[in-house]
């Protein structure tokens, strides 16, 4: 099985453009398949004077200035654009790209955005309804000329939508969610991958689309296991003072004991990302095994403390794997 590694990039903590750029080039030089960032506003209530880039504007730039490394967003809101707009955007984005786009998609939950940017926010229900015409309106916007589609929430009529992707016959579709009724149904006829993260009984959720997949008639095998390594956020080290440290430091952010950390990120099945480089790599190996073919790895802190962890996990980690 041939494994990859993408970096997520969290632009609500803060990051500045230039080191986010840096990130993403040392990245490809380094050998990291993709960058991915994540679709949001604003972090909280106290974030007023701290950046948050908005992510497909955020993409397009690092598209223009990348030449291998692929880009995605991990993922974005089915309610912030409207679907023909958000097919368009993404379509654009692949043509700068030169074809390195993936399409993450989800159905939103943050609700103080919604509230925050006068954005109606339904039930979930009604989210992954919204969610589901949406990604019918965008597959047809991206491969037929002039599609029309009547759903409850979404209508389009003749629509217009050029340039197509670059890649065909669609670009590839990751939806990110471990919903065990519609999500990963969802996945099942329409995705190219899922993506769950550790928080998620996985054997069980794998099982789950496994399950879905049969009945849609999709081949389960066909279909892309990702996983979002963000669960704390990966930090491996060769050095028992750095381990030390960066436990005593998640301890007090957190207000929890540092033996409390210490068990936990060593039992948290199956495995947190906290560690000497052995520990983290058999943890990976265990959902290799799982089926897991991607990885989005995110690092501590931001700017130069994320560029300089990326270097770190490929030496430590990617190149032993």
């Amino acid at each position: 099985m041939s494994v990859r590694f993408g970096v997520m990039i969290e632009p609500y903590l803060g990051f500045d453009y230039e080191p986010v750029e840096q990130i993403a080039l040392q990245c490809e030089r380094d050998g990291y398949d993709s960058i991915w960032c994540s679709d949001h506003f604003f972090l909280d209530e106290h974030s007023v004077d701290k950046s948050c880039f908005e992510v497909w504007t955020l993409l397009a730039a690092l598209a223009a200035k990348t030449s291998k490394i692929r880009l995605g967003p991990l993922v974005t809101c089915t309610s912030y654009r409207y679907p023909a707009v958000l097919a368009k955007i993404a379509a654009t984005v692949d043509v700068i790209s030169n074809g390195r786009l993936f399409f993450g998609i989800g159905a939103g939950w943050k609700e103080d955005e919604y509230n925050a940017y006068g954005i109606p926010f339904p039930s979930l229900k009604e989210r992954m309804d919204r969610m589901e015409e949406a990604v019918q309106i965008i597959k047809l916007l991206w491969t037929k000329p002039k599609p029309s589609f009547t759903g409850k929430h979404y209508t389009i009529k003749n629509a217009i939508s050029a340039p197509k992707p670059v890649q065909k016959p669609n670009l590839p579709i990751l939806i990110g969610g471990d919903g065990e009724k519609r999500t990963l149904k969802m996945v099942a006829k329409y995705a190219d991958y899922c993506n769950l993260s550790l928080t998620s009984n996985l054997k069980h959720k794998l099982k789950v689309l496994k399950d879905h997949c049969c009945k849609v008639g999709r081949d389960y095998d066909e279909v892309g296991k990702s996983l979002f390594a963000g669960w704390p956020s990966i930090f491996v080290t060769d050095s028992k003072e750095e381990l030390t440290n960066h436990i005593a430091q998640r301890a007090k952010q957190e207000n929890k004991s540092i033996e409390y950390l210490e068990k936990e990120f060593r039992e948290y099945a199956p495995g947190s990302w906290v560690g000497y480089p052995e520990e983290v790599i058999q943890r990976f190996q265990y959902l290799i095994g799982m089926g897991f073919d991607y990885f989005q790895v995110m690092f501590p802190g931001v700017n130069e403390e994320v560029l300089k962890a990326s270097q770190n996990f490929v030496k430590l980690v990617m190149k032993k794997i």
